[in-house]
């Protein structure tokens, strides 16, 4: 009976360990999208006025990419390309917005901006 038990806990173990490999590779869900990422339509803006850096923690998969590309790209006159490797957003501007709005966006989001260059 104990051989059973060590059997199960051994086969969870490793299913365990196989998912937070990929998790922590950035493929696969972690924030409660599966496997599929979120399908962010690409913004194209009228004429890019300037572009910030945002540095992002907590982003760890391709659907956390899409969630912090959304949220950026609703903010009226900004565009993201989320580079998940590096964790940082590219955020194109029409207009010079704040700081402040952009870490709004990306809190509501549910995850933290770390510093915006």
């Amino acid at each position: 009976m104990d051989i059973i038990i060590v059997g199960i806990i051994i086969v969870l173990l490793v299913v365990g360990l196989r998912a937070t490999k990929k998790h922590m590779k950035g493929e696969g869900g972690c924030c409660g999208g599966g496997s599929t990422p979120v399908k962010v339509p690409e913004k194209k803006l009228s004429k890019v006025v300037g572009t910030k850096i945002v540095i992002v923690d907590g982003m760890t998969c391709e659907h956390c990419k899409g969630w912090v590309e959304k949220a950026i790209n609703e903010i009226d006159g900004a565009s993201a390309k989320v580079n998940l490797k590096k964790r940082e957003a590219g955020v194109s501007m029409e207009r010079e917005i704040s700081d402040e709005e952009i870490r709004a966006a990306v809190k509501k989001a549910g995850y933290r901006v770390i510093e915006i260059k």
